[in-house]
């Protein structure tokens, strides 16, 4: 007789009619590492109903927030969400210049999706790229004043856009659990990362010059680096 397990969508799950469910009846029906299950099914740690309805609503989040800000970004910005999140890194810099690797860390994005959002950047004149003078192929990505003005402009409405979306409508102790909800699965996901030593970056995106690691960033939420006297702040006062 076939058995069955609940999935994590709450649906009953057919498992094969005569596979193995248990170490035990894995080693009598074929001998095998009393250590390796031949079932992934009987070793699945199914989700239970609060594990779920938790998970969901945080795919909720993953899947709506990102699409909802990047919209509102574009309507009012002109800046898809990323770019905007580009810019406002290089914008939180001293010199308002980072190397593409550290770039891509603090974006949690791929050298070469980068390289390619850099480029559109750059022929808009928002930004600038620079060879490192040396071995490998080493280059930087300085905001220019065009690209600051812009960030100044769009960060008030991004702000504006998280609290609408996420702040304003948590209480102090829901913001606490929120916080150190994305502090932990920050560390979960860092811990199944490959070591620096071993992760390679992917050549031919221009930007060769160290593996690339998740670095959370600010993304201007603050606004206190912010220059409010930069030529396009001035020009909005006059």
């Amino acid at each position: 007789m076939a058995t069955t397990a609940d999935d994590t969508n709450g649906r009953r799950h057919r498992r094969p009619r005569n596979g193995p469910t248990s170490e035990a009846t894995a080693r009598a029906d074929g001998g095998s590492d009393p250590g390796k299950s031949t079932d992934p099914v009987a070793e699945t740690r199914w989700l239970n109903g609060d594990e779920l309805a938790a998970w969901l609503a945080n795919s909720a989040i993953m899947i709506s927030l990102p699409a909802a800000l990047d919209a509102r970004m574009q309507r009012e910005a002109q800046l898809t969400f990323f770019e905007y999140m580009v810019l406002s890194v290089l914008s939180e810099q001293p010199d308002r210049t980072m190397q593409m690797s550290a770039l891509a860390a603090r974006t949690a994005a791929s050298l070469s999706r980068l390289s390619h959002v850099v480029g559109r950047l750059e022929k808009r004149e928002l930004l600038a790229r620079k060879r490192i003078p040396g071995s490998g192929r080493r280059t930087t990505a300085t905001l220019t004043e065009a690209g600051y003005d812009v960030v100044v402009a769009a960060a008030p409405g991004h702000v504006a856009a998280v609290r609408e979306y996420l702040i304003d409508d948590l209480g102090p102790q829901e913001l606490a659990a929120l916080r150190r909800i994305g502090a932990a699965v920050d560390t979960a996901i860092k811990r199944g990362q490959p070591d620096a030593s071993s992760a390679a970056s992917s050549p031919g995106d221009g930007a060769v010059d160290g593996p690339v690691t998740h670095d959370s960033s600010g993304f201007t939420a603050s606004g206190r680096h912010l220059d409010r006297d930069s030529p396009r702040a001035r020009r909005q006062r006059a």
